[in-house]
């Protein structure tokens, strides 16, 4: 039987790169200096897990069934901007200037994890093309493996639907995650997309 502290250690553990060190240090500087912040970072994280969902049109965070980008009427309805996560979309908006909507993955296609098509919820993105309104899909993948595997995917996927299809110019190096790019980099990229051609 684990003792509480033990427990709190091991909770802050499921953060993406604390360690057991890291992780220890937490703890006691909570229990040590800031009780008061742990109580409240307790009850905001409680509620973000009951409350966050997912928007049903885009599938980025949301507390509404509709998030608030989705929902805005002064969003470009004619392009839609793929990216992997929520972070990504984030960067996106914090850098550029796109005014259009987005759709999130929630991953890429990576079959030795078990995660196809269905699980990125591309029926669901080949429905809202088939609806006729967007012209052009940006294509916002990691240039990683998998993620140039799901960006060609959706590049057909456009074409079936008759949409043209574009993807980030190079600007952002080989292997990184767009969370960790600098905004002048992916401002840049990001203005001098490419259509993807057959």
């Amino acid at each position: 039987m684990s003792t509480l502290l033990e427990q709190l250690i091991e909770a802050f553990r499921v953060l993406p790169g604390v360690g057991t060190k890291s992780a220890q240090r937490m703890a006691y500087h909570v229990l040590e200096r800031e009780r008061a912040g742990g109580q409240h970072l307790a009850q905001v994280l409680a509620d973000a897990v009951d409350r966050i969902g997912h928007c049903v049109r885009c599938r980025d965070f949301s507390e509404n069934e509709v998030c608030e980008v989705c929902a805005s009427a002064s969003r470009d309805v004619d392009q839609l901007c793929v990216v992997e996560t929520p972070a990504d979309r984030l960067a996106i908006e914090q850098a550029t200037g796109y005014r259009g909507l987005y759709y999130v993955l929630q991953g890429r296609l990576s079959p030795l994890d078990g995660i196809g098509p269905r699980e990125l919820g591309l029926d669901r993105l080949g429905q809202r093309l088939a609806e006729g309104e967007v012209q052009e899909l940006i294509i916002a993948t990691n240039p990683t493996v998998e993620g140039e595997a799901t960006a060609h995917y959706l590049a057909q996927l456009a074409r079936q639907h008759g949409v043209r299809p574009s993807r980030l110019a190079y600007g952002v190096p080989l292997g990184g995650e767009l969370e960790y790019v600098d905004r002048g980099t992916l401002s840049h990229a990001f203005g001098t997309r490419t259509e993807i051609r057959e």
